[in-house]
């Protein structure tokens, strides 16, 4: 179907949506990207919708959540209950009568399909959801997708829903497959047994292990101890993780762990994990369950396999999470595409859930895509847009968006990290002033590229290049944003693990922590471009002094974080990109392993053995000594009637020449 059909049909449909006092809920002028038409959807064919209802304070979680969130809050870290978000979070009964009554009346069965009561789904014909809804659902076919979606351009709400649905699903929602950020950067064949030369990713020979991002940094190797803090990995678009990759990966490259160590599987809307000792194609899956199991040492793994489309995979599994008896304190997701696939109603309904997730104190980390400011890491012809592509989920103001980093000494931006500025989601307040800062910096040539008032990603950044993975049972290099999401989510686990042993509450919403400490808990990245697959010369960010929208406000301290995190630490002025930030100076995987660096040590452990006793014994000695003089001048203050002599000069000891660097002469007390 023509673009000149398509809008001649929109504007026909929006004046018969005006005729019948329907009130247009969201609408496209046409589909995006690729998509076309191959006519109107069968009549006959059935869809099942979901209908978001609106919550009945939604402003005031939003409120209770950042007071929980933020360092210095009364109520800091004091996260809700189950019951508690629901209190939120459910519909009024006035908005759930509305839609019961609503399917009622048109022979709808509608079913709640969610832990809040927020969610319900109906199932009915084309014919009659284009005629309720005031729609036209066509079918719609895309280059790169095999089968074909039904969606309409138009959706509308009759007068007695309007104010009790926020989002049906799906309708104006367009997502091309290929929702991954990762980018897979080569087969690397190694020998076994063989180790890579340099962690310096930004030199041809240099690849990224455990052992090398535990030495950057400081990372600990021990294990965690507590079982109530599990690390969730999501995975979408039919990726799954094979345990035999898992196994050889631990065995070459964490020898100091049980390579029997794996993960649960979890599985939802038909996902699954099929085991082929052979796959190749799973490189993102692999990639964030070995590096996971890599880092979070000891930590309880569980990996949830997605099925279905993305949009509603998100959806289910935010109320997944919310169903669990005992969920998980960390999620880490690698999976992103533009916020306009989504469009505004289901971005924001989405978001808001992951808002309600945090309040309960878990922490969502999502990467924050692999294209630089244009969105997707593999399309050019984006190049010749000078209109900066903003992605979702990462977007969202209620999750922790990770960029990515190449090199050390200094550590710079790489070039495909994703960010930019939400067209959604305005600038919220832990971020206010360090956006403000990076805009002022920004030269007139940027006008018109990007929401300046939008939310600014990412937050913060790790290494993600070229990181070492088993793959079919062979070792290849991969990279992208969705290698340093699940580091810096395993990175969060740690600490939680300590906190939970030190009787304390997890991390949850991360980002006013990682803001307030951003100063002394991350180190400060200045530069870099990331112009992704497009020329240098394009225009796109620079990185520099504090936060700016390629590495966040920087990578990460891990001592400093858990001292933070702990309540030990205090803001500071901005750690120098050239500070060394570990417990010890980058190594090799051969020296990474050993049993020194592998646990972060570097030797101080024995000379306090060696000199210690020797240290305690003169200290004691000191002090054995001053309290015999102390008792002496007691005795001495009483014989004299409690009557102490008094001088009104004092005449310090005068330095024999040759010992002072100067003459020093006495001088009268008053």
């Amino acid at each position: 179907m023509t673009f000149r059909k398509s809008l001649a049909l929109f504007f026909s449909h929006m004046i018969a949506v005006s005729a019948r006092r329907m009130v247009v809920h969201e609408s496209l002028a046409a589909a995006p990207g690729s998509f076309v038409s191959q006519g109107p959807a069968p009549a006959t064919d059935m869809l099942t919708l979901r209908l978001a209802l609106a919550p009945n304070n939604i402003a005031g979680l939003q409120a209770k959540m950042m007071s929980i969130s933020t360092p210095g809050s009364s109520e800091h870290r004091q996260w809700l209950s189950a019951d508690e978000v629901k209190s939120f979070v459910k519909p009024s009964s006035a908005t759930t009568f509305a839609v019961m009554k609503f399917a009622s009346t048109h022979g709808l069965n509608a079913t709640v399909i969610s832990p809040h009561e927020d969610w319900v789904s109906i199932t009915l014909s084309v014919a009659q959801a284009n005629d309720l809804f005031a729609a036209q659902y066509q079918v719609y076919s895309h280059p790169s997708m095999s089968n074909t979606i039904t969606r309409t351009l138009s959706v509308s709400l009759p007068p007695e829903l309007v104010g009790h649905i926020q989002v049906i699903h799906p309708t104006t929602a367009f997502l091309k497959p290929g929702s991954r950020t990762g980018s897979t950067t080569g087969h690397v064949q190694h020998n076994k047994r063989a180790t890579p030369p340099s962690c310096d990713t930004s030199l041809a020979s240099g690849v990224m292990t455990p052992a090398c991002l535990q030495s950057i940094y400081g990372i600990p190797a021990t294990p965690a101890t507590q079982s109530n803090n599990a690390l969730l990995v999501t995975a979408y678009v039919n990726q799954s993780a094979q345990k035999a990759d898992l196994e050889q990966f631990l065995e070459l490259l964490r020898p100091d762990v049980d390579p029997s160590e794996s993960f649960t599987l979890l599985s939802l809307d038909g996902g699954n994990d099929p085991q082929n000792p052979s796959d190749t194609k799973d490189d993102e899956a692999n990639l964030d369950i070995q590096y996971t199991a890599g880092i979070a040492t000891g930590v309880p793994l569980k990996f949830l396999s997605v099925g279905g489309d993305f949009a509603t995979g998100l959806l289910d599994t935010t109320t997944f999470i919310h169903g669990l008896e005992d969920p998980p304190t960390v999620v880490s997701t690698s999976y992103s595409l533009s916020e306009e696939s989504f469009g505004f109603t289901l971005a924001s309904k989405i978001c808001d859930t992951y808002m309600s997730l945090g309040a309960r104190g878990i922490s969502l980390l999502f990467s924050s895509g692999d294209g630089g400011v244009r969105g997707g890491h593999d399309d050019i012809s984006e190049c010749k847009n000078n209109t900066f592509v903003a992605t979702f989920p990462n977007s969202c103001p209620w999750v922790t968006s990770v960029g990515a980093t190449i090199g050390f000494g200094p550590e710079t931006a790489v070039n495909f990290t994703g960010g930019g500025f939400s067209n959604y989601f305005p600038i919220p307040s832990y971020q206010s002033d360090a956006v403000a800062g990076f805009l002022e910096t920004l030269p007139t040539d940027f006008q018109g590229t990007f929401n300046s008032n939008g939310r600014g990603y990412p937050d913060v950044s790790l290494q993600g290049v070229n990181f070492q993975i088993v793959l079919g049972g062979e070792v290849t290099g991969v990279g992208g944003t969705s290698a340093s999401t699940p580091t810096f989510a395993s990175i969060i686990s740690l600490i939680n693990d300590q906190l939970i042993a030190a009787g304390k509450p997890v991390l949850g919403f991360l980002n006013p922590f990682l803001y307030y400490y951003a100063s002394t808990a991350l180190t400060d990245i200045t530069a870099g471009h990331n112009s992704g697959v497009c020329p240098v010369s394009t225009v796109a960010f620079n990185a520099g002094v504090g936060w700016d929208p390629l590495t966040g406000s920087g990578t990460p301290i891990f001592d400093q974080l858990l001292a933070a995190a702990m309540g030990v630490a205090a803001p500071g002025s901005y750690n120098d990109t050239n500070t060394v930030h570990t417990s010890g100076a980058v190594v090799d995987t051969v020296s990474a392993l050993s049993d020194d660096s592998a646990t972060g040590t570097d030797g101080s452990d024995g000379s306090v053995r060696k000199y210690g006793p020797i240290i305690i014994g003169l200290l004691s000695g000191n002090l054995v000594l001053l309290l015999i003089l102390v008792i002496l001048g007691v005795g001495q203050y009483i014989r004299r009637g409690g009557t102490a002599r008094q001088s009104s000069k004092y005449a310090p000891v005068k330095l024999r020449e040759e010992d002072s660097m100067s003459k020093m002469a006495p001088y009268d007390v008053e």
